[in-house]
């Protein structure tokens, strides 16, 4: 009948709007969960930035390193390796300058912090002298950071495909001209660019480069604490992993070229 049938309407209706207005409570909740995570981050990175104003340094570490459990940043690792300079740790100062560098590898500060908590250190290693070329490589490499190398690539091919389609297709000569020697140099672009771009990225994940923990350690010249004695590195020294395939030792290499095993113990990678 017409009344069954308006009934039947009613009712679908009415579910649909109740199920409407669950999916809207739910989009609600997650809306306020989100703020409530993001302001609750805010305040305790406030709160360690008070802590570590105050030259309260050990509870400023502790805020920083929970923060950096949710959200690593260079920001956060800079702060630790300030708040770890102030009470003379300088090994872990190296450590989180070290880790900061990486999301920022052209912030002239991390820099500057870097190169002073490593004058802290006892080892002073004389890098060998790289050729001009990798002198000039890591220097263009570190100009930007991964992310920006990569808005620098994706402008660039966006940029050359655009000139290609003028080159092609417009009528107009003075057009054609300057869309084909546009898009050569954006094209080159594009590919110097997502090359460091893919290199700062897969250097970032393998995660080779370590600072010794340890405040004295003898390097071996096999994985085994019975191999003869190599050389000897101290704390807050900078190491480049090249080798894990003996179980509890790594075969690292420092930069004045020379090589040898260490207890994995002995180290904390960057």
């Amino acid at each position: 009948s017409k009344k069954m049938m308006n009934l039947l309407i009613s009712c679908k209706i009415g579910e649909y709007i109740i199920c409407k207005s669950k999916q809207v409570q739910y989009i609600l909740l997650f809306i306020v969960m989100l703020c409530y995570s993001l302001t609750l981050d805010a305040i305790t990175f406030k709160e360690a930035n008070e802590f570590y104003k105050k030259e309260n340094y050990s509870q400023a570490i502790i805020e920083y390193k929970e923060l950096l459990k949710h959200n690593p940043s260079a920001e956060l690792n800079y702060n630790l390796g300030n708040a770890y300079y102030h009470i003379n740790d300088f090994p872990h100062s190296v450590l989180y300058y070290s880790r900061a560098l990486k999301f920022a590898p052209d912030n002239e500060d991390i820099i500057f912090n870097l190169e002073l908590a490593s004058s802290k250190t006892i080892d002073k290693i004389v890098p060998q002298n790289d050729v001009i070329f990798l002198r000039l490589y890591r220097s263009l490499l570190n100009l930007f950071n991964t992310d920006e190398w990569a808005y620098i690539s994706l402008f660039a091919i966006t940029l050359a495909l655009f000139s290609i389609l003028i080159y092609f297709f417009s009528p107009n000569l003075p057009l054609r001209k300057l869309g084909f020697f546009l898009g050569i140099p954006m094209f080159i672009l594009f590919i110097f660019s997502y090359g460091f771009a893919f290199n700062q990225k897969k250097t970032f994940e393998d995660n080779r480069d370590a600072v010794i923990m340890s405040y004295s350690v003898e390097v071996k010249e096999s994985p085994s604490y019975d191999g003869k004695n190599s050389f000897v590195l101290h704390e807050g020294t900078c190491v480049n992993i090249i080798d894990e395939g003996v179980k509890g030792w790594v075969s690292i290499h420092i930069p004045d070229g020379r090589s040898g095993w260490v207890s994995e113990k002995a180290l904390e990678r960057i």
